[in-house]
């Protein structure tokens, strides 16, 4: 087998799917869609420089692939997939196994990403299995999102799937020489359970 493919050890299901899209671990071949995107996508990223495939596969095989066989890894990243053609990326990140939280991330294709109506429905999609998952499958309590003020659409489709604003970092983060503020939204386990 190649390394970094599979799945997580620690997920019980290979992938999820609403009928629409796919949720499963993110493989080799898709490694350098995701640069392409991160690098086209840096202004609403916690990223500063571009990706060099050679730094972005180092950090695959030396971050992404080790935690698949973790029972407790730092992070789950997972490829989304729609009619069998990879459109998008995320998963959790910064994930408190003690604490049973994560950090939701998602990233789109960009061509998708400018498309508001499938943007709207894929993201709000990919909360739902994604809750799921981690609610479900992976026993967590709580997830988090940080979303950067100038991503409204973002913001509306995380709080009508159930996420609830707690917090606002005022000019925390500049874009295009200038700062914008991150909005802070979190789901309980509690909370997704009564929505279900």
């Amino acid at each position: 087998m190649k390394e970094g493919s599979g799945p997580y050890r620690v997920m019980p299901r290979n992938s999820v799917t609403d009928g629409v899209i796919v949720l499963r671990a993110v493989e080799p071949k898709d490694v350098e869609s995701i640069r392409q995107w991160r690098n086209a996508q840096m202004d609403v990223l916690r990223q500063r420089l571009p990706l060099t495939p050679v730094a972005q596969r180092a950090y695959f095989a030396s971050v992404v692939w080790p935690m698949k066989s973790q029972l407790e890894p730092g992070q789950i990243l997972l490829a989304i997939e729609q009619k069998g053609n990879l459109i998008g990326y995320g998963g959790f990140v910064h994930i408190s196994w003690p604490d049973l939280r994560a950090e939701v991330s998602f990233l789109l294709e960009p061509s998708r990403e400018k498309e508001p109506d499938a943007r709207d429905e894929i993201f709000s999609r990919f909360l739902d299995l994604v809750s799921a998952v981690a609610f479900q499958d992976l026993g967590f309590h709580r997830l988090s999102t940080e979303t950067f003020d100038l991503r409204r659409a973002h913001i509306a489709t995380l709080e009508t799937s159930g996420f609830v604003q707690e917090g606002l970092l005022r000019e925390n983060i500049i874009v295009e020489n200038d700062f914008c503020d991150s909005v802070l939204h979190g789901l309980l386990a509690s909370k997704w359970e009564t929505k279900c």
